[in-house]
C-alpha cells in the first residue's frame, strides 16, 4: 500500500505537492491510473487514482473517502525535555507516532542539556512514522517552550509528572481515568529539579512513577505512551 500525507484535500480532484509527487512518480514509479492512498492528518483516509503522473504536481481523482479512520478513544499529550543527542528524541517521536500519540511539546527544563530545538526535521520524522504505521491522524508537534509555560497552560484533562525524587508516587494505572485526555511531563536526564516538581504539583499535576528502573528520557516517554495506549484498549 502506497500512502501519502497531504493535509489539504478538498473535493474530488487533488494535486500532490512537489515532494510527494517526486516520491510517487520518480521513486515508486507509479503510472497513469495506478491506485494510491492518502491521509490528511485529521482522520481522513482516501483512495485515489492517478490521472496525471507529473513528477512535480501529480493529479489525482479521489475515488473513496473515509473519515475518523482509526480514531482513538483518548487524547495523549507528552511534554518531553529534549535530549542532548537529538537523534534520541527523533527515535521517541518515531515510535510514539507508530504506537499512538496526539500531541508532543518540547519542554525546556532547568537541567535540559539542549536549550534550542529545530522542529522542522522532527516533524518530518513524525510524518514518516505516521505513513509507515497507516495512521490517518498526524500528531501535533509544538515549538519548544519553557517548563513554566507548560505547567501554566490550560489543559482540560488529567495531568501527570513523572519524576525520580523520593516521594509518594503511584503508577499510571492507579491514577488513570479511562478514555480521557492526558498530559504527561517527562524530564531531562538529570530529572526535574525539586522546585519544578513542587511547581507542577501546585498546578494540579499528579506525581507518577514509571517503574523501578532508571530510564533514559526517551525511554521513559515511550513507556508512558505505551502504558496510556495499553490501558485504554
Amino acid at each position: 500500500m502506497h500512502l501519502f500525507y497531504t493535509p489539504l484535500i478538498n473535493g474530488k480532484l487533488h494535486l500532490l505537492n512537489e515532494e510527494e509527487s517526486k516520491h510517487c512518480i520518480k521513486v515508486l514509479r507509479m503510472q497513469l491510473h495506478d491506485e494510491i492512498y492518502l491521509i490528511d492528518g485529521k482522520g481522513g483516509f482516501y483512495t485515489a487514482q492517478i490521472i496525471d503522473p507529473h513528477p512535480k504536481r501529480t493529479a489525482l481523482k479521489i475515488t473513496e473517502a473515509r473519515f475518523e479512520y482509526g480514531k482513538r478513544n483518548h487524547h495523549l499529550h507528552i511534554a518531553i525535555a529534549p535530549t542532548k543527542n537529538i537523534e534520541r528524541t527523533e527515535w521517541f517521536l518515531e515510535k510514539a507516532a507508530e504506537i499512538g500519540i496526539d500531541e508532543i511539546s518540547i519542554m525546556i527544563c532547568d537541567r535540559s542539556e539542549r536549550k534550542e530545538v529545530k522542529t522542522e526535521r522532527l516533524s518530518k520524522v513524525i510524518t514518516a512514522a505516521v505513513k509507515q504505521s497507516l495512521k490517518a491522524y498526524h500528531p501535533k508537534l509544538n515549538e519548544a517552550v519553557s517548563f513554566k509555560k507548560i505547567i501554566e497552560s490550560d489543559f482540560p484533562g488529567e495531568k501527570y509528572i513523572a519524576h525520580c525524587i523520593d516521594s509518594d508516587k503511584q503508577f499510571l494505572k492507579q491514577n488513570l481515568i479511562p478514555h480521557s485526555r492526558y498530559l504527561i511531563l517527562i524530564g531531562p536526564e538529570g530529572d526535574f529539579t525539586t522546585s519544578e516538581v513542587d511547581l507542577a504539583l501546585k498546578a494540579g499535576f499528579k506525581p507518577i512513577t514509571l517503574g523501578e528502573s532508571r530510564l533514559r528520557t526517551e525511554t521513559a516517554a515511550l513507556e508512558a505512551v505505551f502504558e496510556i495506549n495499553f490501558l485504554n484498549r
